[in-house]
């Protein structure tokens, strides 16, 4: 372990279990339902490990997530226990969470107690007999609660998935299993050792982080930054300046994160020492090309590994990966199939495709951290992820992926994303490559709105990395879509923008642009969006600049 972070471990023990012992007072027992709804805190590693201690069961709702979203969740699972925290910081304000439960708690009956975190201190109107302060609960606990043992694969935790009208699927995940299967994930994905300093960026909301921190990042022993905050904030250097300032050698974090340092460029980059920066890890969308090659340069000085890998919320793991230092990345594609991991890519029918043929990629064998049932909803699982023809036992991502001659698995979007373009099946992923190889371009979304002769068309929405006149930006993607794919998949519309709207784990989220963009009266889902606050803007800026060639 690193020299001089041997406590924190048992620190972090100490905590886990007296907390557990807290949990058991206020009349927590094995299969109830404890909500865990804060934001990247020491205490949340703990809350969350002390539920798994005594079998609880915990639900991680993310802390951004609007009372609406956050009651919807409370009442699916009838949570008997909320841990939460007074308020978070966010861009230097302060932003209530307390309040915001006790919004709808009214309306969540099955709710006996509230923990509360003082993470600012602020006042918050506290519910007597119901809600206590997490310090006054711990401070006259001495006995460590024993972990109670639980056959593997009984419900651990259960994540959300965000939906766009329908309602959000409950994802019931193990214990046990998940933590064999995310052990597993963190080892061919990272190498941890105990002398790594390491930093998963993403928010203990989304999935990414309880896989490569929160549970199977603590297998390893490393010494663990945790950052309750946004990466662009006080400035744009606020990635570069954590890498410093801890000298951390291996990060795991989203693709847009690193579009967006590329947007800024080379002088963001000279104040920080990265030299210590040995690897990075990817998931969420897969890295592109030009991208891969200014992080690798620039950013990584021709040193870094960088290890674009590919899973979902369903999945529990990021499956496909490359092994580091065993097999050799690609730019652009997320590595082999782990070992313990079989996928194929299917037809519509259910037949294998060829190699370097677009289809559907499926999972033909189960595996540790493969969510096990919808919660309250076990016919909805079977009919969303198990519904290949001919094959009732593979599960289905809805991601259309191609895997070339080496194995190699390169997705290219969800099915939705696929653009019908005059009966061609065009990849939004691929034309967002194309767009990214423009120089001025430094963000890029593509989504497909209705046409009524090619029943769809590919627009591209940019953001910019220096300033460029509307048509010479409009020439030079048409070209390098073009020059990549074809003139089938050049966009009729180029639209440069400030901003795009995107999650806490830097996830461009591309429905709410395609609502915005075609006039849809009431766009879908919000709760998961970071910047929220730029829709409204969003929508002019779409609104005034469309033009079609």
């Amino acid at each position: 372990m690193c020299k001089g972070f041997e406590a924190h471990y048992e620190e972090l023990l100490g905590t886990t279990a007296r907390m557990a012992t807290g949990l058991r007072q206020l009349g927590i027992q094995k299969g109830d339902i404890v909500a865990i709804f804060l934001p990247n805190l020491l205490e949340t590693v703990a809350a969350v490990h002390a539920c798994f201690r005594i079998g609880a069961i915990c639900n991680i709702v993310f802390s951004g997530f609007s009372p609406n979203a956050l009651l919807d969740r409370l009442r699916d699972t009838g949570a008997k226990l909320v841990i939460t925290a007074d308020e978070s910081v966010r861009r230097g304000r302060a932003l209530p969470l307390k309040a915001k439960l006790n919004e709808i708690l009214s309306e969540v009956p099955s709710v006996e107690h509230v923990v509360v975190i003082r993470r600012t201190g602020g006042q918050v109107a506290m519910h007597e007999g119901r809600d206590i302060f997490w310090d006054d609960l711990l401070s006259g606990i001495v006995e460590r609660t024993d972990p109670m043992p639980v056959e593997a694969n009984e419900p651990g935790f259960i994540i959300y998935t965000s939906g766009t009208t329908a309602k959000p699927k409950g994802l019931v995940h193990t214990g046990i299993g998940f933590l064999i299967g995310a052990a597993h994930n963190v080892q061919y994905a990272l190498d941890l050792s105990p002398e790594d300093v390491y930093w998963c960026t993403a928010d203990v909301g989304w999935l990414t982080f309880p896989i490569f921190e929160l549970v199977g990042g603590l297998a390893f022993g490393a010494a663990y930054v945790l950052y309750d905050g946004v990466l662009d904030f006080p400035n744009a250097g606020r990635f570069y300046d954590i890498i410093s300032r801890y000298r951390i050698n291996k990060v795991f974090t989203a693709p847009t994160v690193l579009h967006s340092l590329a947007r800024h460029g080379e002088p963001l980059l000279a104040p920080y020492d990265l030299s210590r920066l040995e690897r990075i890890a990817l998931v969420g969308e897969p890295l592109d090309p030009h991208t891969w090659q200014w992080v690798f340069e620039k950013l990584g000085r021709s040193q870094v590994e960088i290890n674009n890998t590919y899973g979902q919320s369903e999945t529990g793991s990021a499956w496909t990966s490359s092994i580091v230092g065993a097999t050799p990345a690609k730019p652009g594609a997320c590595g082999l199939p782990l070992p313990g991991h079989a996928c194929a890519i299917v037809s519509d029918e259910g037949r294998p495709v060829a190699s370097g043929e677009v289809g559907q990629l499926v999972i033909t064998e189960p595996f540790p951290t493969l969510a096990r049932t919808i919660w309250n909803d076990p016919d909805r699982y079977r009919s969303v992820y198990f519904n290949i023809p001919g094959h009732p036992n593979w599960y289905a991502t809805k991601d259309a992926a191609v895997m070339d001659s080496d194995g190699h698995v390169w997705v290219l979007g969800r099915i939705d994303d696929v653009i019908n373009v005059a009966a061609h099946r065009l990849s939004t992923m691929e034309m967002e490559s194309a767009l990214l190889a423009v120089p001025e371009v430094a963000e890029a979304a593509v989504i497909g709105i209705p046409d009524d002769i090619k029943g769809e068309v590919p627009v591209a929405i940019v953001t910019l990395r220096t300033p460029i006149d509307a048509d010479a930006l409009q020439a030079k993607v048409s070209q390098a879509v073009l020059d990549q794919i074809g003139a089938i998949a050049r966009p009729t519309a180029v639209i440069p923008v400030n901003n795009l709207p995107k999650t806490r784990s830097g996830k461009i989220v591309r429905r709410l642009l395609k609502d915005l963009l075609i006039g849809t009266d009431e766009v879908g889902d919000v709760s998961g969006v970071e910047n929220v606050e730029i829709l409204g803007t969003l929508k002019e800026e779409l609104k005034t600049r469309e033009s079609r060639p």
